[in-house]
């Protein structure tokens, strides 16, 4: 099967700034109820993701390019680059900015749930 690409821009994801590209590699349909969301993120320059919790499912970020901060559930700011990893476990909260004034920041999303 070939998927043509399937591009979304929002404004103020989760309540951040500036827009983000969602690139939706997999429908929620064909997750099969195993996840809500695999996709790429693009944040423009300037841009993040809003501050948000994950109640019962998981999601880390996978950086493909660019530089940005990631916030953490204690709030901590860590910078992040491409081949960096940032995982939220249920329950948890977290934000990530690209820092960047000339530069996107791409990475992978995947929002798999905890079926415990």
């Amino acid at each position: 099967m070939v998927r043509k690409a399937n591009v979304i821009t929002m404004e103020a994801l989760q309540g951040g700034r500036g827009s983000a590209e969602i690139h939706m590699i997999v429908p929620k349909e064909e997750l099969y109820n195993s996840a809500g969301m695999y996709a790429k993120v693009v944040l423009q320059p300037g841009s993040s993701v809003g501050w948000h919790t994950h109640t019962g499912e998981t999601e880390p970020y996978y950086i493909l390019e660019g530089e940005g901060i990631f916030i953490d559930d204690d709030g901590s700011r860590t910078p992040v680059s491409a081949g960096d990893v940032c995982t939220i476990i249920p329950g948890q909260s977290h934000s990530i900015e690209n820092v960047s004034d000339t530069e996107p920041l791409s990475f992978m999303a995947l929002i798999y749930y905890d079926l415990r």
